[in-house]
């Protein structure tokens, strides 16, 4: 019995792996393209870190004219989630991170390399592990529950690190007839790589992004294939980005402990090894102390909670790729109005210690982002974030004609943009003044009978009409008439002349048309209102 009969007696029906390296060749691409992907199993929420991991998988490979895929790793059947696979495709699809090729639903795919879900690859499987069983580098291991308890107790009384490897791997060296006659016999087994490496000698990796990486080989027979006839993770992932052909593996940096092993897998397969890129965590500040961002603890670390509170994907992608990149903030600042994907992301410029989430840098993000939309594209995306998860704002903006006016206040000003809107549940609180009359006036430096006299002396200057500097001067006439500074400087310098400044009046205007002191453009506001809100609104504070 040699090792190639082995194989045989084992998967009698498989094909050659030449068989499978000529149905997925190499990609027709141009030079330096980076082929790449994201990787998750279907079992449960899509957390934040996995669009931050898609996300630069995706700039890097559209950048190069290479392609991001998706492939879904479900080989750990025992935690699918049900549409878990249909949960990740619609999550990566409001990001507009929808990949090139993979899985688009839970048994459909697009692209020429696949199926891209590895449940349904075990005959491509069943190929390979016969391919290293054939060069003598997997084994079959009829090892029972009882016996590695025996073998743990044991590595336990002698103090030695856990594990099947050297003399604790008690089937390594099995003869191989005896193998054969015991499958025969069905003894059930497992099938283990049997792996060259010393704990005593060193591997050195470049990572793209932590650099220069230093292990201890790996030297741990692990299984390749479970008794239930799938591939365990290592042997799958080995597999499929060598067919994939895969050149950069962009993954959590949980996963960096594992290199040594994959590293060796593709080795030992004669296969090229692909780049690895260790992502770090996203970290949160705990009272002083950073973190994980955890899906436990957090409810950002979840896809679904900026859905609900109605930050739209542009945001989250440009302040993810922020902390990726921090440089992207500036280039942001001089480039206001190109494609995100414009920006020249660079992967060895990622942190790595882990990117800091801060919620306030977030929302001031978003904010800018928000600042750059339409006055017709904010309508939209608030109306179909309404329609799910605010009725009475649906109400509110039914008038699309008068809602798009309210949204195009300061809008169209490049310089200064508004900027009081981070997240769609901001903006009722933020128009409603528009579509409901102040019952109250809450400004104390003017109220009573000189607000009285204020306003009514504005109300016969005013012209709907007026630009804004030409409404500007009226209220400085207004002001200087009813005993008030012209000037705010003229004020600071005498305070003692005068019991305000234009800026009060101008305020008791804002407050006694809007019920607040900080709005936009006052001037647009009234020319929206129109003129006979306008002093509707400004008489009933009119004694």
């Amino acid at each position: 019995m040699n090792y190639k009969e082995l194989a045989d007696l084992i998967f009698p029906n498989a094909k050659p792996i030449s068989y499978y390296e000529e149905m997925y060749p190499e990609r027709d691409l141009p030079e330096g393209a980076i082929v790449t992907r994201f990787a998750p199993s279907p079992t449960g929420f899509v957390h934040i870190g996995g669009i931050y991991q898609s996300l630069v998988a995706k700039f890097v490979s559209k950048k190069t004219g290479g392609v991001f895929f998706l492939r879904i790793e479900d080989t750990d059947q025992k935690r699918e989630v049900e549409n878990g696979i249909t949960d990740i495709v619609n999550s990566l699809k409001v990001f507009d991170l929808a990949p090139d090729e993979g899985m688009i639903n839970e048994n459909e795919w697009i692209g020429d390399y696949g199926t891209y879900k590895q449940s349904m690859r075990k005959d491509i499987y069943d190929s390979f592990v016969k391919y290293f069983i054939e060069m003598g580098k997997a084994y079959p291991d009829f090892s029972t529950p009882e016996e590695d308890e025996d073998i743990r107790k044991k590595q336990e009384a002698a103090g030695v690190r856990p594990g099947c490897y050297g003399v604790w791997a008690r089937y390594r060296d099995l003869p191989l007839d005896e193998a054969a006659e015991r499958i025969k016999k069905g003894d059930p087994y497992v099938i283990r790589f049997k792996s060259p490496g010393r704990e005593d000698r060193k591997i050195v990796v470049q990572d793209v992004i932590k650099g220069k990486v230093v292990f201890p080989e790996y030297d741990l027979d692990i299984v390749i294939r479970k008794s239930d006839g799938l591939p365990t993770y290592h042997f799958a992932h080995l597999v499929d980005d060598h067919l994939m052909r895969t050149t950069h593996v962009i993954r959590s940096d949980e996963w960096l402990s594992s290199l040594p092993l994959h590293v060796q897998l593709f080795q030992e397969a004669g296969f090229k090894v692909p780049k690895y890129c260790h992502i770090s965590p996203i970290m949160k500040n705990d009272n002083g102390n950073k973190r994980k961002l955890s899906k436990r603890k957090d409810p950002e670390a979840a896809v679904s909670y900026y859905e609900e509170i109605g930050v739209p994907a542009d945001s989250v992608k440009e302040y993810l790729i922020n902390i990726a990149n921090s440089n992207f903030e500036n280039w942001r600042k001089a480039n206001k109005d190109a494609d995100f994907f414009d920006f020249d992301f660079q992967l060895n410029k990622m942190s790595v210690s882990g990117a800091l989430f801060d919620m306030v840098k977030f929302f001031d993000v978003s904010k800018n982002v928000i600042s750059r939309y339409s006055a017709e594209k904010l309508y939209d995306e608030v109306l179909v974030w309404a329609k799910k998860f605010d009725e009475e704002l649906v109400k509110l903006i039914e008038n699309k004609e008068y809602a798009l006016k309210v949204f195009g206040i300061e809008r169209n000003n490049s310089n200064k943009p508004r900027k009081d809107i981070a997240k769609w549940s901001d903006v009722k609180e933020n128009i409603i003044y528009m579509y409901e009359r102040p019952t109250e006036f809450d400004f104390d430096k003017i109220n009573g009978d000189d607000l009285s006299r204020v306003l009514a002396a504005f109300l016969e200057t005013y012209d709907e009409n007026d630009d804004n500097q030409a409404w500007f001067e009226k209220v400085k006439d207004v002001a200087e008439k009813c005993g008030y500074a012209r000037e705010v400087k003229e004020f600071k310098q005498n305070p003692e002349n005068w019991p305000g400044h234009v800026g009060d009046v101008s305020t008791a205007i804002r407050v006694a048309l809007t019920g607040r002191r900080n709005t936009p453009d006052l001037c647009e506001i009234m020319k929206v209102l129109g003129r006979d809100e306008v002093v509707a609104r400004l008489n009933n504070f009119i004694k």
